[in-house]
């Protein structure tokens, strides 16, 4: 007998901008701290990570112009689609990411959203270097070339 998740619509958000952006050193996954309708939103695969960038306060890490829509069935009680956002993780994980973002020319950038198997809403956050032109460069003719490689395939 297959087990069911109870959370059955996967909800997998991710930042493509960022990839392209940044190129990554260590990925972190952490908690968010939301409140009612922010989960409901979630999981109606209603955010935006494209601006989102973010920055230590009083050694905590949180996330600034992350983009959850208004949950639509909510009245009065909706939440402010562009709040500043906890993220939730161990000390040893921020000491060790702080230590990091003090060094010059290193960001903390939200890479991808998602609910894991508890329905829990995750998100994942990576250190990142921000890339030249001539690398993006590279990256795009990646990208093209391996486009055309899977036109020839078909």
């Amino acid at each position: 007998m297959v087990k069911k998740n109870k959370f059955e619509k996967i909800i997998n958000i991710k930042n493509k901008k960022a990839s392209f952006e940044f190129e990554f050193i260590d990925k972190y996954k952490a908690g968010l701290v939301l409140k009612g309708t922010e989960i409901k939103s979630i999981r109606e695969g209603k955010v935006s990570l494209t601006e989102a960038f973010c920055f230590f306060r009083d050694n905590e890490l949180f996330i600034k112009q992350m983009h959850i829509a208004p949950y639509t069935l909510a009245a009065h009680f909706n939440h402010d689609p562009v709040r500043e956002r906890k993220l939730l993780l161990q000390k040893k994980e921020l000491k060790k990411l702080e230590n990091k973002f003090a060094e010059k020319g290193l960001t903390i950038v939200p890479v991808r959203v998602y609910i894991n198997d508890n329905g829990l809403a995750k998100i994942e956050v990576a250190l990142g270097k921000g890339k030249k032109v001539h690398d993006k460069r590279h990256s795009l003719k990646e990208k093209d070339a391996k486009r055309d490689l899977q036109r020839m395939d078909f």
